[in-house]
């Protein structure tokens, strides 16, 4: 089962900005959908973005405008691009393989350790 490796992750103030990647392993799931989410602590497990095959994007309204996702098909990488970062963006970001499904969404691949994004007032 395929375990995507995040990596980018780090401290940074308000107003900043990061950039997150998302490694997938083996050339099966290459141009696969793709979600990032995010976990805050004591909260569940959300996602922000969504890239499907032919690229359409989706975002959490509380992202929209700030985040943006993309992805590299050559190197099998999805980026998630956040500006404007604000506290209440602080928590460990994942990606995974995952469709969409009604309002939600469905993973297909295991989770990987995510990267810490801890955003300072």
């Amino acid at each position: 089962q395929v375990q995507p490796v995040e990596s980018g992750g780090g401290l940074v103030q308000a107003g900043g900005s990061l950039r997150l990647s998302c490694a997938v392993p083996g050339s099966r799931f290459v141009g696969a959908p793709m979600g990032w989410y995010r976990q805050a602590p004591g909260l569940q497990r959300d996602l922000v973005a969504h890239i499907s095959s032919s690229g359409r994007t989706n975002y959490a309204d509380d992202v929209k405008g700030r985040f943006a996702i993309s992805r590299d098909n050559a190197k099998n990488t999805v980026y998630l691009q956040m500006n404007n970062l604000k506290p209440e963006d602080t928590a460990v970001y994942y990606c995974n393989v995952a469709n969409l499904v009604g309002t939600g969404s469905v993973i297909v691949g295991s989770w990987g350790r995510g990267t810490q994004v801890t955003v300072s007032s």
